[in-house]
């Protein structure tokens, strides 16, 4: 095999004397895609910041094509051609994707004036490279997720990245942009760029690594070709036990008691004549293609967006002037899809975060000063069930867990308000399997206790894994509806292409042998 681009050689980094990146050894090779996995708080993200310059390694070393590297800031690691792909893209959405790719070095005229010709020819010959026929002065606000990673893509090549690093890339792409992406890291693997792609998609990391490392805790548990694992050998490592089943049992059956009742909610162009019921103890599901209207649903439900007509009632009385602090006031929670921006404070405490909501119980008059010690204690008691792991959740910051844990927070912040209806927006996104594990025990023993919860997803065996009913939107509309013995994938999904008429409850969609029989008649 070539000489390693990178070579790393017990390389440890502890924070606050807790460990976070144990003696790890590991190599990436020229052309190799080299696939990292690990639970939320394993490791993952310290190693790359040692790698990519962030904080400095307490020992061990790093060794860049044979010569020590010891980079001391982000601009070192790419001055030596390592260049990141981060889940949350690091663009200026208010610039163009040509002043994105140059923004750390403007070519210059002779007169010192920035070479906008330069740039504009530039750029447009870098988003060839990568299959984005967009114009180079485009403002990135004004493009896609999958478009805005490709630009990206374009900064390293601009960059001469010799090392790429891919962190979550495909957290918040569409199926189409997702294989797309893919075989722009195809290409690159053929130019001999070395890759590292850090996914908690595990199928994802089993069709396009070469090899694979996987850590847990801080250590190195196995550095081996992809062809030695399987999914199951991959979850066994990261969470150190075999997980048997990906769903916890449910120990309750749902109530016939309606908890949440949607009747015709329309907004024009978003949702139309939408239907739905929510019974208490039970968890009902909401599927659908993007754009199909899921998302801006909830909002409505919540009172973040408004909708023209239609009547949503909670335990049979009906909401009127819908918002926010009326839906919390009516013990409604909503973990919206989008945690970093919409659900934390992430430069605000821990004990803070979850105390948000529910922070008019901790008042005291006459003054309405805030009883911290109680807020505290009630905070940490969210902390320890949840099994959040943190340090000292009255000095950590939120942006300093990581994103399993995040997600903890956000759903503590909830519980902590004890709500009648739980609607969870992509609750387990970017998260592992281990953390997913106990988001869905968490969801199970919120049903348990009477709460009605309704969660999307774009992950349809999780919902055929967690939900007793599945609703499918497609173009704003509900179009299927599917009891727990009616679940399968193939026709869920049909439905959601609209191949199919829309189903009522207790009627089946057909089979493909049935449609074939059908369209032969």
């Amino acid at each position: 095999m070539t000489t390693p681009l990178l070579q790393i050689n017990a390389l440890s980094k502890a924070f606050f004397g807790i460990s976070a990146v144990k003696s790890v050894t590991l190599a990436v090779h020229p052309g190799e895609i080299l696939g990292l996995i690990g639970q939320n708080g394993a490791g993952k993200s310290t190693l790359m910041n040692l790698i990519g310059g962030v904080v400095p390694a307490d020992s061990g070393e790093m060794l860049l094509k044979g010569k020590p590297y010891t980079p001391r800031t982000p601009a070192d690691a790419n001055k030596n051609g390592i260049a990141f792909i981060h889940q949350e893209l690091n663009l200026f959405t208010n610039l163009s994707i040509a002043e994105n790719i140059f923004i750390d070095a403007f070519p210059r005229t002779r007169w010192g004036m920035i070479d906008r010709v330069t740039i504009k020819n530039k750029t447009r010959d870098l988003l060839q490279a990568v299959g984005l026929e967009i114009a180079p002065e485009t403002q990135i606000e004004r493009i896609s997720p999958g478009e805005r990673q490709l630009v990206e893509i374009a900064r390293a090549l601009y960059q001469d990245a010799e090392l790429i690093i891919f962190d979550e890339p495909t957290t918040s792409l569409t199926a189409r942009e997702t294989e797309r992406l893919f075989a722009i890291m195809r290409q690159l693997k053929e130019q001999g760029k070395a890759i590292i792609y850090i996914s908690h998609i595990l199928n994802d990391i089993l069709k396009l690594s070469d090899s694979l490392a996987v850590m847990r805790d801080g250590q190195l548990m196995a550095h081996e070709p992809t062809a030695a694992f399987d999914v199951n050998r991959m979850i066994a490592l990261m969470v150190g036990r075999s997980i048997e089943q990906l769903y916890p049992p449910r120990s309750t059956p749902p109530s016939t008691e309606l908890v949440l009742d949607i009747h015709g909610v329309s907004a024009a162009g978003i949702v139309e004549n939408i239907h739905l019921q929510l019974h208490k103890g039970e968890v009902l599901g909401l599927f659908g293609l993007m754009g199909s209207g899921r998302t801006e649903l909830a909002r409505m439900i919540f009172g973040l967006d408004p909708f023209e007509v239609g009547d949503i009632r909670v335990e049979g009385v009906a909401l009127n002037n819908l918002s926010p602090q009326s839906s919390i006031r009516n013990r409604i929670a909503f973990v919206t899809e989008n945690r970093r921006e919409e659900g934390l404070l992430m430069n605000i405490d821990i004990a803070n975060n979850i105390g948000l909501v529910a922070l008019p119980e901790f008042a005291r008059t006459p003054l309405l000063v805030i009883d911290r010690r109680e807020l505290l204690d009630n905070a940490q008691h969210m902390a320890n069930t949840l099994q959040l792991k943190s340090g000292n959740i009255a000095l950590q910051n939120a942006k300093a867990l990581s994103g399993g844990n995040q997600q903890k927070v956000v759903i503590a912040k909830w519980l902590l308000s004890r709500p009648a209806i739980f609607i969870m927006d992509e609750p387990t996104r970017g998260i592992d399997v281990g953390a997913k594990y106990e988001i869905y025990a968490i969801i199970n023993q919120l049903a348990a206790e009477g709460s009605g919860v309704l969660i999307i997803s774009s992950e349809l065996d999780e919902l055929i894994g967690i939900c007793d009913r599945i609703l499918v939107m497609s173009r704003g509309e509900i179009y299927g509806q599917f009891g727990r013995n009616e679940f399968n994938e193939e026709r869920i999904l049909r439905a959601a292409f609209r191949e199919t008429a829309a189903i009522p409850t207790g009627e089946k969609l057909p089979t493909l042998d049935e449609m074939a029989e059908g369209s032969a008649s």
